[in-house]
């Protein structure tokens, strides 16, 4: 891979995964009270804990020495991360949060252009590190929209949009006047 494109990969690659951080915190921040936290939408789907026990059990397995072991660890415990024996604090929630994003935050930060090209596993199948980069940025996006779609559901009326409020496109655009806009 072309050295320029590369380091381009890797800064686009960071700063997703940070924009998807804010994201979800920016969501969870809107969820009013810590019971909200945990509340299921029905007896199969996931709370906002869940899922953030989830994504950070991910991303501490795939990235803690990501490139020298494989990336479901042995110590990690992926049926339990959808478990809630009990309710924890939103302090607990957001360490677990924080926890997770830190280490692939360090972890992808110090990649080289060089490393892209290597090859690393995760439940022993093989895959260059631009693979796996692109699998845990898209698994990560997922549940972040699940996470952001729930906080939205929580927060009802006294939701601010995360983005351009429904109805609010055209002004969310600063476009310059065309050519025939000016001579009206």
């Amino acid at each position: 891979m072309d050295n320029t494109l590369a380091s381009a990969y890797l800064r686009s690659i960071v700063r997703t995964y940070r924009t998807y951080k804010d994201l979800g915190e920016r969501a969870i921040a809107q969820v009013a009270s810590d019971r909200d936290l945990h509340r299921q939408l029905d007896a199969d789907s996931n709370s906002i804990a869940i899922i953030v026990k989830h994504v950070a059990g991910n991303l501490r397995s795939r990235f803690r020495d990501f490139l020298t072991t494989d990336g479901e660890k042995p110590d990690r415990k992926r049926d339990t991360e959808f478990e809630e024996d009990e309710r924890v604090s939103r302090e607990a929630v957001m360490r677990w949060w924080n926890d997770g994003w830190a280490i692939v935050l360090e972890t992808v930060e110090t990649l080289t252009p060089g490393d892209l090209e290597r090859t690393v596993r995760i439940r022993g199948e093989e895959m260059l590190v631009v693979e796996a980069l692109n699998r845990s940025i898209t698994h990560t996006a997922y549940h972040v929209g699940q996470i952001v779609y729930l906080a939205r559901h929580l927060a009802s009326g006294e939701w601010t949009s995360l983005s351009i409020p429904k109805g609010r496109s055209a002004g969310a655009t600063a476009a310059a006047p065309s050519s025939t806009d000016q001579t009206r």
